[in-house]
């Protein structure tokens, strides 16, 4: 697949099947992460990788964040079921330092950067997938659960698996409404 190809025609497909990326695959999707732009060579990112029995781990997770925010049985529900969309997710964790010269926040977006990049690499090797967000997200017992500590930030859920349809077309957007020139 062609790189410019695969950017500009990006979609998020939420409907995935196994299998999941693994090996080598999963290895370049990793790799591709680690590409990120990375001022300081920080390298500020984590990867919590659930499939499988981490799937069920994750699931449990989301329930008890659920449960602990006093959310009503449907919302209960459809957390406990979430991890299930795909047959992996990766959450992708910012992993901030106190440095002089490079703010968390462009830590954070290096982390976002991670995101995007791991989810091509998928595409670019056949597989697909979607970069969730949300509350879970912020919710303490979900970020002590998966160790992240106070100064760290999760910046989403990747899902990732085998597409189960076939993307839609990409929306045509006129670039003179988000570009100008000094």
């Amino acid at each position: 697949m062609d790189a410019l190809d695969l950017l500009i025609n990006r979609r998020s497909i939420a409907k995935l099947s196994a299998p999941a990326p693994e090996g080598t695959v999963l290895e370049n999707i990793i790799k591709a992460g680690l590409r990120a732009p990375d001022h300081a060579a920080l390298t500020p990112w984590h990867f919590v990788i659930a499939q499988g029995e981490g799937l069920n781990k994750l699931s449990s997770i989301l329930e008890q964040a659920a449960i602990n925010s006093g959310s009503d049985a449907a919302v209960v529900e459809k957390a406990k079921k979430a991890p299930f969309r795909a047959p992996m997710v990766i959450t992708v964790i910012a992993k901030i330092t106190e440095h002089e010269k490079v703010p968390a926040v462009e830590q954070v977006i290096s982390a976002g950067c991670a995101v995007q990049a791991m989810q091509m690499a998928a595409v670019a090797q056949g597989f697909q997938g979607f970069w969730r967000s949300g509350k879970w997200m912020f919710d303490a017992t979900v970020k002590q659960s998966l160790g992240v500590s106070d100064e760290d930030e999760i910046v989403g859920f990747l899902y990732l698996g085998t597409p189960g349809c076939t993307p839609m077309k990409v929306p045509e957007r006129d670039l003179s409404k988000f570009v100008e020139y000094l």
